[in-house]
């Protein structure tokens, strides 16, 4: 019956279009009033403060304000052009350059959207002056913005920590190869497909020329290695790395690129804010709503029941992903995370998948989701930038869904994919 009440309650909101946060802490009130124990009522406010208050979260705003700093201060066009002379023997060089980018733009800001306006808006407008229809070229710059979550550090992957209680860092190493992975069948795909549009070149790069991209690019390919190694290195947890991230980037924009202004700093940071406020306040609000589900064994509920009627581990583990791909149709990141790895964790520790197995399970589908209409928050920021209609793009990324949906499979039913560097290192 409660069952039936919290999650009745949240999916007709969610239906409503009432944002998730507030769907979430409605329900969880409405089933506690109609389960007569008033006196559950104060922990709703309790939890969402014990929540909000975690020195893991702070990763959040810093890695969201680091990208920010980054698209504006001049550090993704210099990483696009070195990449661009890297690339040029290879055909359809343009929209692979756009997968590469969107790869070490995500290794700094770790957000898909960020990763799309960042990159996408110095690739589409060169890819269409090549002669790539626009539809194409948006296509490209929201496949390869998936990247921007899977690709350490994520700030995804801060959320699922801190939901399973595991290691952030351990989830940081485990999205390495997975994100090399998707990054390289998305390649392919461009290489197939846009081969048309953008034939390599045969002609040889001028070392000069060569030595003054590598040197105007050196800052900022040495940004990821700054933050994942002072993690790894043990100079910093994974949250002081994201607040040496954001001071490292300024510097280089502002003291070295020069290409911040004051207005741009005011800009920057009121977006950060923005975005970081609404994150944390839907996070803030999963905290009640867990917290009720476990208080009435729910999670075990589901788990015992859902073992009950899939007894195959392949049908299980088919079952979890189409959930979790229907969801990211719908729901945004974080609000998918944290809705269901308190359902899915026992779920997947009974079929022997480890817990940070799942989360990078969890956080590639949630990631092709944001490709997958109706609520595809890439394609809504590539089709800005290349100002083409959400129709047009949602037909050209059906093949890229498609490879990442086949290499997402690989990874579910060979999860050595994904724990094996996090093994070795022993973290």
């Amino acid at each position: 019956m409660i069952i039936g009440i919290l999650f009745g309650v949240l999916f007709v909101m969610l239906f409503l279009g009432v944002p998730i946060a507030i769907c979430l802490g409605i329900a969880v009130c409405v089933a506690i009033v109609s389960s007569g124990n008033l006196n559950l009522l104060p922990a709703v406010a309790q939890r969402m403060f014990t929540q909000a208050d975690n020195f893991t979260l702070m990763a959040v705003p810093f890695f969201i304000l680091a990208g920010n700093v980054m698209e504006k201060g001049g550090i993704s066009k210099r990483l696009i052009d070195f990449i661009e002379i890297l690339m040029r023997r290879i055909p359809g060089r343009l929209s692979c350059i756009t997968v590469v980018a969107s790869a070490f733009f995500g290794a700094i800001s770790g957000s898909n959207p960020a990763t799309v306006a960042a990159i996408g808006g110095i690739t589409v407008p060169r890819m269409k002056q090549k002669g790539y229809p626009e539809d194409v070229a948006a296509a490209v710059a929201a496949s390869g913005g998936t990247l921007g979550v899977v690709i350490p550090p994520s700030i995804p992957m801060v959320t699922y920590a801190v939901t399973a209680s595991v290691s952030v860092g351990t989830m940081f190493m485990a999205g390495v190869i997975p994100g090399l992975l998707l990054a390289g069948v998305l390649i392919a795909t461009n290489i197939v497909i846009c081969k048309k549009y953008d034939a390599a070149e045969n002609s040889k790069v001028s070392l000069k020329a060569f030595a003054h991209s590598f040197k105007e690019a050196l800052l900022a390919i040495f940004m990821p290695v700054i933050i994942l190694g002072g993690i790894y290195g043990g100079l910093f947890t994974p949250t002081e790395s994201a607040a040496v991230a954001c001071v490292y980037a300024f510097i280089i924009s502002v003291f070295v690129y020069k290409e911040l202004t004051i207005k741009d700093i005011y800009e920057i940071f009121r977006k950060s804010t923005v975005s970081s406020a609404v994150v944390l306040f839907v996070v803030s609000m999963s905290a009640p709503f867990a917290w009720f589900m476990t208080n009435q064994n729910i999670p075990a509920f589901i788990a015992s029941s859902v073992l009950g009627l899939f007894t195959n581990k392949v049908a299980l583990l088919l079952m979890i992903n189409v959930i979790l791909l229907f969801l990211g149709c719908f729901l945004e990141t974080q609000s998918i995370i944290l809705l269901v790895t308190p359902i899915l964790l026992p779920i997947a520790v009974s079929l022997g998948l480890s817990p940070i197995a799942l989360g990078i399970i969890i956080i590639i589908n949630t990631s092709i989701g944001m490709i997958t209409p109706p609520m595809a928050v890439n394609l809504f920021v590539a089709s800005g930038i290349a100002n083409t209609s959400i129709g047009k793009i949602s037909k050209r990324i059906i093949p890229y869904l498609c490879v990442e949906v086949a290499a997402l499979l690989v990874m579910t039913f060979i999860p050595a994919i994904i724990t094996w560097l996090p093994g070795i290192m022993g973290v």
